[in-house]
């Protein structure tokens, strides 16, 4: 459902020569906080009597924020590293006080559910996204839960939210980033009530008229804000600017480093300048819009190669937002190319260290922040940074144990609980590397024990 424009892939950072001056111009897409547009989202249908809400503007937003979080090692890192985190020694089914048939038939369980590719699936959802989705499917006499499937956040789908009671009933599980979308592809999977998923699964099978054995449960992490697509925290990364900062940053240092020119001048180019033109014009073929691209870029050029010494002046479109500020549809920038040192080297630090702060990743503990010179924390110091960084999993570690509660409750396994195990670095004088602390044991896992 993805509507290709046929010119994204032409508006990725470039770096094109300047005619006549020994110099260059970096082309960069305006504002790439753009990817998270949500106003005016309104449901779309899918077949004849069902409609689902469109993640983004046109339904691409989580494949135009992985190409952002994929053009930049910073980012990628801090992302994995968070999930990481989160998947800690792994999730267990602690059986210690479990009879030896109900510890056995656990053990079985997890062997045919793969619980390391699951968990680690649904922590990277928890990190990028801010929820995930679990699909639990019943035995053919739908008395046990035989298995449990992660379905990828991305290539999800909320339906329309109940008029009369504002819940979400169904999510469309399908390939949301083809261009044409086959409506045969798309999996429809009934959705426990978000605020109360036991309650729900119980008075589904009480109902003689239902008949699924297949239920999706969503994960989400509550924020302050949302409708039926969280916002990460992390959004504020690509809002506050850090981000195309980072990335003009390595295309001046590439720039450098491959013909010794300076990037002389920043052309931002927003892609509504790009539609409105194709428009205007009346070009639909793909192939006439990236050879419009290529001419606009080129009458840019040519325009910067007597800037600075014949008077020329752009004339760029812009309007006045609700809120005062001036939006530029085209902006050239002179940028400073006698900058002290040359190398950028402060702001490739300030930059980076700004991203992981975002993310809430400290630069030593990734290794991430360049130069020469910086300061390098004591293995304490390191010890107790990669402490804190576990123990902020634990609410994330709250909202993904609700799934395998129901799970322990609904397949009869007495004095079964489910744990992630804290990793404790330790200091050489304990003769160990780390070792494994236990702090998930009262999460409200009591209810499986009567």
């Amino acid at each position: 459902m993805s509507k290709n424009t046929g010119y994204e892939r032409f508006m990725v950072p470039s770096i094109h020569d300047i005619p006549g001056v020994q110099a260059k111009a970096a082309f960069l897409n305006v504002n790439s906080s753009s990817v998270f547009r949500e106003q005016d989202i309104e449901a779309q249908p899918l077949g004849d009597h069902e409609y689902y809400m469109p993640w983004g503007m046109d339904n691409a937003m989580p494949y135009n924020i992985m190409d952002l979080i994929e053009s930049d090692e910073t980012v990628s890192t801090c992302l994995m590293w968070n999930s990481q985190m989160c998947y800690g020694s792994g999730l267990q089914y602690n059986t210690e006080k479990a009879t030896k048939k109900v510890a056995d038939d656990v053990d079985e369980w997890t062997l045919e559910n793969s619980l390391p590719t699951y968990f680690w699936g649904v922590a990277q959802d928890m990190k990028h996204w801010g929820f995930a989705i679990s699909v639990i499917i019943l035995s053919k006499d739908r008395k046990r839960i035989s298995r449990l499937i992660r379905k990828e956040a991305c290539y999800c789908r909320f339906s329309r939210a109940n008029e009369k009671t504002g819940i979400i009933e169904k999510v469309y599980y399908g390939p949301w980033r083809e261009a044409v979308l086959d409506i045969d592809k798309v999996e429809t999977i009934p959705l426990l009530n978000e605020l109360n998923p036991w309650g729900d699964l119980q008075a589904r099978l009480k109902d003689p008229k239902n008949k699924d054995a297949k239920f999706a449960i969503v994960t989400r992490m509550p924020t302050s804000d949302h409708t039926y697509y969280p916002i990460p925290y992390w959004a504020a990364l690509f809002r506050s600017g850090w981000y195309d900062i980072k990335r003009l940053i390595g295309l001046a240092k590439k720039s450098k480093i491959q013909n010794s020119s300076p990037i002389r001048y920043l052309v931002e180019i927003s892609d509504k300048y790009f539609e409105r033109l194709f428009r205007q014009e009346g070009i639909t073929d793909p192939k006439k819009r990236q050879e419009r691209i290529v001419a606009v870029k080129q009458e840019i050029l040519d325009f910067l190669s007597g800037a600075e010494n014949s008077g020329k002046t752009w004339f760029a479109n812009f309007y006045v937002s609700p809120d005062g500020k001036e939006n530029h549809e085209v902006m050239i920038t002179r940028v400073d190319d006698h900058k002290e040192g040359g190398d950028w080297e402060s702001d490739i630090q300030e930059s980076v260290n700004m991203i992981c702060f975002t993310f809430q990743v400290h630069s030593n503990l990734v290794g991430s922040v360049p130069g020469k010179s910086q300061m390098n924390n004591s293995g304490s110091d390191k010890r107790e940074l990669y402490t804190i960084a576990q123990a902020l999993q634990k609410p994330y570690h709250d909202l993904m144990f609700l799934v395998h509660r129901i799970i322990i409750k609904f397949n009869g396994w007495k004095n079964v609980t489910v744990e992630v195990p804290f990793i404790q670095l330790t200091t050489l004088d304990e003769g160990l590397d780390a070792k494994q602390v236990q702090i998930n044991k009262n999460t409200g896992n009591e209810d499986n024990n009567d």
